[in-house]
């Protein structure tokens, strides 16, 4: 099945410092097989129904790039061929597919798992139409200072797992939740000791020590704790909006972290219109993530810019929020991932298939760019190329569906359809 209307423009080009022989893996990608060594075993996956290898110059040509009957072979921790089954290579072991779909592994940019607590009392206030007065986001922030090591590894862990099970093979998390020099680079070394994908967010909100003092928070903030959090971090990011950090605070965060090596993403226009999405695309930001409240003039920005719109929808799902108008965005030509916004306070999902139902549901979204942007669109919005798409070169991340086709994922919204996950070559469910 091809989109009613395809993602305007696929996951950027191979970066030009990846080394030759990956790109010219890729430029053979139906007829090239590597001979494989003696000491790394190959794997085909074959009798496959749809293969989705997000690469258009394959299969239907469409921008996931439909191959039926499909076969794919993994040699170490990479996909080295991907065609027709019957024209599939001879490899060491065998797996039958058993006319089901596979597609690469989920990108999920956007999570914060490295917390303590729980606030499910205010998340059935809300429900319920109660008022509730407890802190929000500083409820987590003083669980997590009071949290041992143990506890908040335990929970990465946990949460990480859970998210795997559901066909999540790479993720991007960040810190937030500490809003001190220490409990901030903690958190940042937790979260790197699980996943390469590491965003430091001391810019998360004011905590309530500095209330009366933000901008001696900022200084801080692009001080003596982004010298504490860079070695540990590839990203930086900022919430900035109304009652967090306005955008000339925004830009100084987001500009000190440039200087110290870090990539910027930031929050933007989640809650109202604001300079998010502006900011985002001076910056070159990787990813502008929200995207709920945008001007003409933001849509526009983000589509002549390699700045990523990330969508969240179970945000919105948490909160009763105004949905994300995707729609508008693709239709723009505006690159757009889904993420999971996996939190404690407003998102308390890691599934990414449960996300892709959102989508197509609420956000105007085709079954197939929902796909696209759960994996090769959260490939581009952490500038990745080895992630996000099944084709020569790329890491050997895959799903393997109890479905014949990869639009049971919003045709049956809440049904366990993962049954098999690959990550790096290796079969991880």
């Amino acid at each position: 099945m091809t989109p009613d209307h395809p993602p305007a423009r696929p996951a950027p080009a191979p970066d030009p410092t990846a080394d030759q022989a990956t790109k010219d893996a890729m430029s053979n990608a139906t007829t090239v097989s590597p001979a494989h060594s003696a000491s790394t075993a190959s794997t085909l996956i074959t009798n496959i129904a749809v293969l989705v290898t997000n690469d258009p110059s394959l299969g239907d040509g469409s921008p996931l790039g439909l191959v039926h009957d499909a076969a794919v072979a993994i040699e170490g921790d990479r996909v080295v061929w991907t065609g027709d089954h019957s024209k599939a290579p001879a490899t060491d072991n065998r797996v039958d597919a058993g006319g089901r779909a596979v597609l690469p592994g989920f990108v999920d940019s956007h999570s914060h798992l490295v917390f303590a607590g729980d606030r499910t009392q205010e998340f059935n206030a809300r429900m319920s139409g109660r008022p509730y007065s407890a802190g929000g986001i500083r409820t987590t922030v003083a669980a997590t200072r009071a949290a041992s090591d143990g506890e908040l590894q335990a929970n990465v862990t946990r949460y990480l797992a859970e998210a795997l099970r559901q066909g999540t093979t790479t993720f991007e998390t960040k810190s937030g939740y500490g809003l001190t020099v220490e409990d901030e680079a903690r958190a940042l070394r937790i979260a790197a000791a699980h996943t390469d994908e590491v965003t430091y967010l001391g810019a998360h909100i004011v905590p309530p020590d500095f209330a009366d003092d933000p901008a001696g928070y900022v200084a801080l903030v692009t001080g003596e704790m982004l010298d504490a959090c860079a070695p540990h971090a590839r990203w930086i990011d900022v919430f900035c909006e109304q009652g967090a950090f306005d955008g000339d605070q925004a830009r100084a965060i987001l500009t000190a972290g440039k200087a110290r090596g870090l990539h910027p993403r930031i929050h933007a226009n989640q809650l109202s219109h604001g300079p998010g999405v502006q900011l985002a695309v001076e910056l070159d930001a990787a990813s502008a993530d929200h995207c709920t409240h945008l001007t003409d003039a933001d849509v526009d920005a983000l589509a002549h810019s390699r700045t990523v719109a990330t969508l969240l929808p179970g945000a919105e799902f948490s909160t009763r929020a105004a949905w994300p108008d995707a729609r508008r965005l693709l239709d723009a030509g505006v690159t757009v991932a889904l993420s999971t916004d996996c939190n404690p306070g407003s998102s308390f999902t890691s599934s990414m298939p449960f996300c892709v139902a959102l989508a197509v549901r609420d956000m105007g979204m085709t079954p197939d760019e929902a796909v696209w942007s759960a994996t090769a669109g959260g490939a581009a919005a952490l500038r990745r190329t080895d992630v996000g798409r099944l084709t020569p070169g790329a890491r050997a991340d895959l799903v393997l569906l109890d479905a014949p086709s990869h639009v049971h994922l919003a045709y049956r919204p809440g049904v366990p359809l993962v049954s098999g996950v690959w990550r790096r070559g290796e079969r991880v469910v």
